[in-house]
């Protein structure tokens, strides 16, 4: 570029009010001046009302073997003027799509729901900083559900955002998640608590003691929907369809292991008629898994073609995970590392549950949440009566907006 057009891009860059940066040989010029950014170009897959632009950003951050990998994740900016001191930002972590590169919520349209809160937050004044999990988009095994891979995604995104808008960034931010988000979120706030300009995190249906429901929760919850089934009250094959939800879940856990421990087998801990849509789940290559809604529809029919062939079996019989799964020591070793709300917590922390979720209980919830309790941190407990577990977001908006409001106003 030559000294003339440098100037001009520059004057320009200057005066677009500062609501937007330049992207003008954006990938060949910020190596020099960025530790953690790397690019952004625009996001064409949906749009928001609220919002003035929303881009797919890419940026560098430690991945779960310390190796400097490319990361990615959505910015949406607001259409209101920016405040003099600079945008606050929320730090969004959504709910389970898969482990393929195609799965990755930047190349995507937006959740509903996440819409839904999405508008209130941009037309209350923040900016929404969306990560992709390590290894969706990018190239990689996607470790699902390790803590300080989904800290580190949030963390190194917000940075990156910084170095990117220094000048029109206030500083501030907080997390916000659903199911797979709000342990991601859970687990912010645990790493980045240090952070001064970290102020708080809210987690919607958080997902935990993952092996505890498998192994207890599960078949008693399942017990009761196959009685609603024979009794004409539950539509057929509604009990498969939750328990392929649990062992979708399972496949990620198990597959994403080998991230960091690559002579993990994790067919060891499924019996054989399950292994090959597990090893669907991971693909050939890591990068070409299956994206949940297809994963756990294969499941659900494996399921229901299994009961059809065995009278006498329920779904409860399906050969999946071996009896002690959880005994296995590098699992024992995952559940045990990265439960969330394992210690205290600096930031105010907001928990929301519905009342009604089937994929993540209740109880076990609010267990978590009274143990974060006890160990001294400022617990804010949000019930959503009637709530599922998809639209607990969209109808607790109001009160996430206002507990975001309360510790980091816009402005």
């Amino acid at each position: 570029m030559s000294a003339w057009k440098k100037s001009l891009v520059a004057l320009a860059c200057s005066s677009v009010l500062f609501l937007t940066g330049c992207n003008d040989d954006d990938k060949n010029n910020v190596s020099n001046t960025y530790s953690t950014y790397i690019s952004q170009s625009p996001y064409s897959q949906d749009s928001l009302s609220a919002a003035s632009r929303i881009d797919v950003m890419k940026y560098n951050m430690p991945n779960v073997q310390g190796k400097t990998i490319t990361s990615s994740a959505l910015v949406l900016t607001p259409k209101m003027p920016q405040p003099k001191d600079g945008w606050r930002v929320v730090v969004w972590k959504q709910g389970t799509v898969g482990s393929g590169d195609q799965c990755a919520p930047s190349k995507n349209h937006l959740h509903p729901d996440f819409k839904v809160l999405a508008e209130v937050l941009l037309d209350a004044g923040y900016v929404i900083v969306a990560p992709d999990y390590e290894g969706l988009g990018e190239k990689g095994i996607h470790p699902y559900l390790h803590s300080k891979s989904a800290a580190n995604t949030a963390i190194y995104a917000q940075k990156a955002y910084q170095e990117r808008y220094a000048g029109q960034a206030q500083g501030a931010w907080m997390s916000v998640g659903h199911s797979q988000g709000g342990h991601a979120s859970l687990a912010i706030a645990e790493y980045a608590q240090t952070d001064p300009n970290y102020l708080g995190a809210v987690a919607a249906a958080p997902a935990s003691s993952l092996g505890f429901i498998i192994k207890y929760v599960a078949p008693e919850l399942l017990n009761t929907v196959l009685l609603g089934e024979s009794l004409g009250v539950l539509p057929a094959g509604t009990a498969a369809a939750g328990y392929a939800d649990l062992l979708s879940f399972a496949a990620y856990v198990t597959t994403g292991i080998q991230v960091y421990d690559p002579d993990f087998d994790y067919k060891t801990v499924f019996e054989s008629r399950s292994q090959p849509i597990v090893d669907a789940a991971l693909g050939t290559t890591g990068d070409n898994g299956l994206c949940l809604d297809e994963l756990r529809e294969i499941f659900a029919e494996d399921i229901l073609q299994y009961v059809a062939e065995n009278p006498g079996k329920t779904v409860l019989d399906y050969p999946a995970l071996i009896q002690n799964f959880d005994e296995n020591p590098e699992i024992a070793e995952f559940l045990a590392t990265n439960q969330p709300a394992t210690r205290y917590i600096a930031k105010p922390v907001m928990i929301v549950q519905g009342t009604s979720d089937a994929a993540v209980p209740y109880e076990v919830t609010q267990q978590l949440a009274a143990q974060l309790t006890a160990y001294g941190t400022q617990v804010e407990w949000q019930d959503v009566e009637g709530g599922g577990h998809s639209n607990v977001i969209s109808l607790s908006k109001q009160q996430i907006l206002e507990f975001i409001q309360l510790h980091m106003p816009a402005r």
